[in-house]
C-alpha cells in the first residue's frame, strides 16, 4: 500500500509517498481503509522537528491521527466493529489501568499519548478506539472532528461555557479556533476572535463568530475586547504572549483553558491578578472518546457542520502541509487517500 511518510524532518519537502506493507490488525485491533484523514499542527511540529515525539531514528515516520473509512479486518478478538463498518477513530491511547483511565476523563491518563498512521492507504488501530458513523456523516466530515472539535468541545467544558457566555479565541481562523467558535454558538454563547487577516475573519463570521478583530498586536487586542466586555471564557490554542493576554482581558473569576504553543512555549502569568481576581488557568489536551461519540451526533443531526477549506489526494499531502505552514486555510485540511 502506499502511505504519505516523513522521510526528512525538514518541514513540507521532507514528505514522500511510498510503498509499505499492509499492516495487520493483531489479535485486538482492526485494519481500516482510510477515505479520509485530516492534518493537524501536531503533525506539523514532527515534520519540523519539533516534536520530542520522532527523531530522525524514527523515520520514515507516518503521522495523522484523525482516521476515518471503512473497517477491513478486526483481530479474532474483536466483536465491538467488523468488517464493512463505517468508522472515525478516537486518536486517544491510554494504559487502561491508572485512576484517570478507571474514573476520568480518560485524556488524563498518565501514559497518555496519541496513535499515528492514518496518511495511508490503510491503518491499523485500536479497535475499541473506533467511532461508528451512520450514512448521514461522511468520512470526509467525520476525518475534520477527531483532533479540533473533541479538543475545543473539551476546553469549552472545562470552562464551563454557557448561554450568552463570552468567549475570546485569539487565533479564530485555525482548526481549534474555527471549532471553538462553533462549538460555542452552539451553546448559545457569543464568540470575539481575532486573525491578522481580514478576509479570514469574514469567513470565520459565516461559522458563527460574533466581533473580529484584525490585528496582531495584544496592546491592542485588549483594548478592543474590553471595548466589546470583558470574557468570561478564552480558549487559547496559541500560548505565548496570548496566555498573558488572555489573562489581561478575562473577567473577573473567568477561565483560560490552554492546549497549544504555536505562539511560543513560555509564557508569563501575573500572579496577583490570578488570585485578586479569581481567574483560572486550565491546561488541556485532545478530549474524550464520549465527546467525540457527542459531536459525531450532532453532525448526524445537522446541527454542526465542520468547516473544511481543502482535500487532497495522498500525492498532494506535502502541499497540504505547505498550506499549513503558510496559515492559507480556513478550517480543516483533509488527505483522503
Amino acid at each position: 500500500m502506499r502511505v504519505a511518510a516523513f522521510t526528512d524532518l525538514i518541514g513540507p519537502d521532507g514528505v514522500d509517498v511510498i510503498d509499505c506493507e499492509t499492516p495487520d490488525p493483531g489479535s485486538d485491533g482492526a485494519v481500516v481503509d482510510v477515505d479520509a484523514c485530516a492534518i493537524n499542527r501536531h503533525d506539523l511540529w514532527i515534520l519540523e522537528g519539533e516534536s520530542a515525539m520522532v527523531e530522525t531514528d524514527d523515520l520514515p515516520f507516518v503521522t495523522g491521527l484523525d482516521v476515518a473509512g471503512t473497517v477491513r479486518e478486526v483481530g479474532e478478538g474483536v466483536s465491538r466493529v467488523e468488517p464493512g463498518d463505517r468508522v472515525v477513530l478516537c486518536p486517544n491511547e491510554t494504559c487502561g489501568q491508572c485512576r484517570f483511565c478507571r474514573e476520568g476523563p480518560e485524556n488524563l491518563c498518565a501514559n497518555f499519548s496519541l496513535s499515528h498512521g492514518g496518511l495511508a492507504e490503510a491503518a491499523r488501530v485500536e479497535a475499541d478506539r473506533l467511532v461508528a458513523l451512520s450514512d448521514e456523516v461522511s468520512t470526509t466530515v467525520a476525518a475534520s472532528i477527531p483532533t479540533a472539535y473533541t479538543t475545543a468541545f473539551h476546553m469549552l467544558r472545562r470552562a464551563d461555557v454557557g448561554p450568552a457566555d463570552l468567549v475570546f479565541v485569539p487565533g479564530a481562523t485555525g482548526g481549534v479556533g474555527v471549532a471553538t467558535v462553533q462549538l460555542a454558538t452552539i451553546l448559545g454563547a457569543r464568540t470575539v476572535g481575532t486573525s491578522s487577516s481580514e478576509s479570514k475573519l469574514e469567513q470565520v463570521r459565516e461559522f458563527g463568530l460574533d466581533h473580529g478583530i484584525q490585528s496582531t498586536d495584544t496592546d491592542e487586542i485588549y483594548e478592543q475586547v474590553r471595548e466589546i466586555g470583558a470574557p468570561d471564557a478564552v480558549v487559547n490554542h496559541l500560548g505565548g504572549e496570548y496566555t498573558e493576554l488572555g489573562q489581561r482581558v478575562m473577567a473577573r473569576g473567568g477561565t483560560m483553558v490552554v492546549c497549544g504553543r504555536t505562539a511560543g512555549g513560555t509564557s508569563t502569568i501575573d500572579v496577583a491578578d490570578l488570585f485578586l481576581e479569581h481567574k483560572r488557568i486550565v491546561g488541556s489536551t485532545m478530549g474524550t472518546q464520549d465527546e467525540l461519540c457527542r459531536l459525531v451526533d450532532l453532525v448526524a443531526a445537522s446541527d454542526l457542520e465542520p468547516a473544511i477549506d481543502e482535500t487532497y489526494a495522498l500525492a498532494e499531502t506535502a502541499d497540504a502541509f505547505v498550506a499549513m505552514s503558510e496559515r492559507e486555510s480556513v478550517g480543516k485540511l483533509v488527505v483522503q487517500p
